[in-house]
């Protein structure tokens, strides 16, 4: 249990041994320090609750305190001011050097299923893909942190039209291949193609549906057939999602985004029949579709019906996404079920939870969650591209990035070093940079900026890292203790590492890493003021030695396990 939350127990034992019978009791952050560290604000809500005088309820509080808190007073109204003594801030700290789970607080355990990651089979990623796996993964490694039983889905989009189009298009490469023969019932053989076959193929067949009508009903007709479970369109197709999950796969381990299941689409056919069985009494047609009606009375705005079928009777991305909810039912029994999309796509993802619910597809007790978030704009402030107007790919991203990382690492690091740090500089770039804003914000991507030395970057953490790990292997020892506490940068580094738990409990109720980084920010400029304040090796009195060297041991404890939520790797040179 971490220091705060068992500090905010105690001072609710006080309280309720006052009489005042109360939920919780916050110990906040201070801000102004000159009164004491933390802040009490909790006579308020009593004085109003048991109509007192907040000042009155505040010196009760006070009178009961015990020697763990020093620098006890009463500002204003009633807000009680106080810091830990240092006795309680050494033995705290000096336990948690090597534990990093004394600084956080575990949350009841529940099974989450996250989806995240979306990539299209077939398809290159590109710069929206990022933004759903670093967020996901990075939000799926807090919940582990914190105690839930969490599960990763890709869910692949490995159906739609270019399953039709890419076919299509085979057929005019081996029109007389047996996978369109209707009649042949032997094995199939494997295609020799690669995914940069497959990224020139759709484009092409794309086109050339576009351009005639008779080639885009032929694009119907085939992604319905695979739908319906034509034997060899549906295993040329599986061939080509394979090939593709494959490329996939390779980018987002550089990414370091990892899934514990890689379905998709496809996979929620066979619960299809069983979610329009369910839901049939809740349907009606609709210009020939099948929708079911979402809106609430209390609605002040349109909600417009999910279309479930449509007027073809093939299902839509709706139709399979009820299929993959309830298969993830039926299969993993989870408590909650966490969608990482891009904000745009809110308003379908609340005509998919309506449907759920009112239907009886999901009981109320399984919690369906969408978490939206912002788009990656160029300096225009709209959706980031190329010189030529196309959607900007994740690898072109990644090396417009590398570009710029190469000229902060030092000129005798080179070959396989070299290359092996400025592709781990430009991961950790990316990903810190993404991660930065709110989830919900936009940002504008510069690659110049989020490579700095300087100011809230990846280079920045990783850099104050390398001197940090330095540091300590240069002092030759690994058993450090916090002793003397008369250095007031340390202890203001101390004071903010006991924010901790509070930031990764408002992560998680926001679903969003921009507190963790701001943190990691925050507690890495103090570390770093103090760094360059202070000869930590050649410091005379061994005291302040020992516990310089246990602050810093302590700080690189802190950030490389934040890191490893972020999914960010380290260097040990730059």
């Amino acid at each position: 249990m971490s220091l705060i939350k068992e500090s905010e127990e105690y001072l609710l034992h006080v309280v309720k041994d006052l009489g005042y019978d109360i939920e919780k009791v916050e110990l906040v952050p201070s801000g102004r320090k000159e009164f004491g560290d933390f802040q009490i604000n909790v006579a308020f809500s009593i004085a109003k609750l048991y109509h007192e005088n907040p000042r009155a309820v505040s010196e009760k509080i006070v009178s009961r305190l015990d020697s763990r808190f020093i620098n006890v007073n009463i500002q204003g109204a009633g807000f009680i001011n106080l810091s830990f003594s240092d006795d309680v801030i050494k033995n705290y700290f000096n336990k948690a050097i090597d534990h990093f789970d004394m600084l956080y607080d575990k949350m009841d355990s529940r099974k989450i299923i996250i989806d995240y990651g979306g990539a299209n089979a077939a398809k290159s990623l590109h710069v929206g893909h990022m933004r759903s796996a670093n967020i996901g993964e990075a939000v799926k490694r807090l919940l582990r942190l914190l105690g839930m039983e969490v599960i990763g889905d890709v869910h692949l989009g490995d159906f739609g039209r270019q399953a039709g189009m890419l076919l299509s298009e085979y057929k005019r490469m081996y029109p007389n291949s047996v996978f369109f023969d209707s009649s042949y019932e032997g094995e199939y053989p494997k295609i020799d193609l690669t995914d940069k076959d497959l990224g020139i193929m759709y484009p092409k067949a794309s086109l050339a549906a576009n351009e005639d009508p008779s080639r885009m009903e032929e694009v119907r007709n085939i992604t319905l057939q695979i739908e319906k479970g034509n034997r060899g369109f549906v295993n040329l197709w599986n061939q080509m999602v394979e090939i593709s999950s494959e490329s996939i796969k390779k980018v987002y381990d550089k990414l370091n985004c990892h899934f514990d299941l890689w379905e998709g689409e496809m996979d929620s056919f066979k619960y299809i029949p069983r979610v329009l069985e369910i839901m049939k009494p809740y349907l009606y047609e609709s210009e020939g579709a099948l929708v079911c009606d979402v809106m609430k009375e209390d609605d002040n705005k349109p909600m417009p019906p999910l279309m479930v079928i449509k007027k073809d009777g093939s299902s839509i991305y709706g139709t399979r996404d009820l299929g993959t909810i309830l298969g993830r039912i039926e299969r993993f029994n989870p408590d909650e079920i966490w969608y990482f999309t891009d904000e745009r796509q809110s308003l379908y993802f609340e005509q998919v939870i309506r449907a759920s619910y009112k239907t009886g597809l999901v009981n109320e007790n399984v919690k369906l969650k969408h978490f939206g978030f912002g788009t990656i704009n160029g300096s225009d402030g709209k959706p980031f591209k190329t010189r030529d107007g196309k959607v900007m790919d994740l690898a072109s991203l990644i090396s417009l990035i590398k570009d710029e990382i190469e000229k902060n690492i030092k000129d005798e690091i080179k070959g396989d070093e070299r290359e092996k740090i400025a592709d781990t500089l430009s991961i950790a770039t990316l990903k810190y940079a993404d991660l930065l804003s709110f989830r919900k914000t936009d940002y504008i991507f510069n690659p110049k900026e989020f490579s700095s030395l300087n100011g809230k970057t990846g280079p920045y953490v990783l850099y104050s890292l390398v001197r940090i790990k330095s540091l300590l292997k240069k002092s030759n020892s690994d058993n450090y203790s916090i002793i003397d506490l008369s250095n007031k940068e340390v202890s203001e580094v101390l004071i903010k590492i006991l924010e901790i738990s509070k930031i990764l409990e408002r992560s998680y109720l926001d679903a969003t890493l921009n507190y963790i980084e701001e943190f990691i920010y925050d507690v890495l400029s103090l570390y770093n003021k103090f760094y360059n304040d202070n000869n930590v090796l050649n410091e005379k009195d061994e005291n302040k030695k020992n516990t310089y060297l246990a602050l810093s041991k302590l700080v690189y404890q802190v950030i490389h396990n934040l890191l490893d939520v972020l999914a960010i790797n380290e260097v040990e040179k730059m």
